[in-house]
């Protein structure tokens, strides 16, 4: 079962407060702001709880 709609427009990332997306294929809610934390989806509830995102990986080179 998707998520509902109306609940996906109310979300925000609750590290930077930033837009997120569903990403149904992977079960995750992705922030698509600044941190770029990705939120479980369990048994078609959003845990969006910073404790349980998965953090990108660090960028290669970082240098100008």
């Amino acid at each position: 079962m998707p998520l509902d709609q109306k609940l996906l427009d109310i979300l925000i990332c609750p590290n930077c407060r930033g837009e997120v997306e569903y990403i149904e294929s992977e079960n995750v809610i992705v922030c698509r702001g600044e941190c770029k934390y990705r939120y479980p989806v369990r048994d078609d509830i959003p845990v969006m709880l910073i404790d349980e995102a998965e953090r990108p990986a660090p960028e290669a080179g970082g240098g100008s």
